[in-house]
């Protein structure tokens, strides 16, 4: 079938253990795995390697980031991950600089990419309610969506010349959480975009 490399982005805070996001994790592994999926797992909390993590986004044909909604962003063992390996892989393995050339140094800003014909996920936890978004009378938002909010993240994977499957999100986890809901939300898309 297809290689998964599925990122759980989790930082511990002692008001967020991660049960959620483990959770998700480890369903998206074992149903991968039972739908003939290769999968591999990296917690960036844990210890990594940047030539590992090289070759695991070049061995997968699809990476699911599984990763908390912190200010907005990532968390920041994250985003360190981020800085570490995907600078790492601008010489070749993820990217060829930023694709610009010496003929034309104004155009094509970003298009390098080495993994086209590779997909990514995003799969995001949010404590805001699923009502805060896309309603422009919302007060932080302004009808934005949960893409407009993580374009910078689709724009890290379209740099490498990725593309997209549609994000999936758990809403108003910490105030309104609704565990086994989302968990089944969550089977469902993993079955609508993989083989499960």
């Amino acid at each position: 079938m297809s290689n998964v490399l599925i990122i759980n982005a989790h930082h511990k805070y002692p008001f967020s253990e991660g049960r959620l996001n483990a959770a998700l994790v480890e369903m998206a592994d074992e149903l991968l795995r039972a739908g003939y999926h290769d999968t591999r797992i990296v917690h960036t909390d844990d210890d990594w390697d940047v030539e590992q993590e090289l070759a695991n986004h070049q061995w997968a044909d699809v990476i699911i980031l599984q990763s908390p909604v912190n200010w907005m962003g990532v968390p920041w063992t994250f985003k360190k991950y981020m800085d570490e390996v995907y600078t790492a892989g601008m010489g070749g393995a993820l990217c060829h600089g930023d694709g610009r050339h010496h003929n034309a140094p104004k155009k094509n800003y970003g298009a390098g990419g080495t993994l086209e014909g590779k997909r990514y996920m995003l799969s995001l936890t949010f404590n805001a309610p699923a009502e805060a978004f896309n309603d422009p009378a919302e007060y932080l938002f302004q009808g934005k969506s949960v893409d407009d909010l993580w374009l910078p993240m689709h724009m890290n994977f379209r740099f490498f010349g990725m593309q997209p499957l549609p994000t999936f999100a758990c809403f108003d986890v910490m105030k309104n959480a609704d565990f086994e809901g989302d968990l089944e939300r969550f089977k469902t898309h993993l079955a609508t975009h993989f083989t499960v």
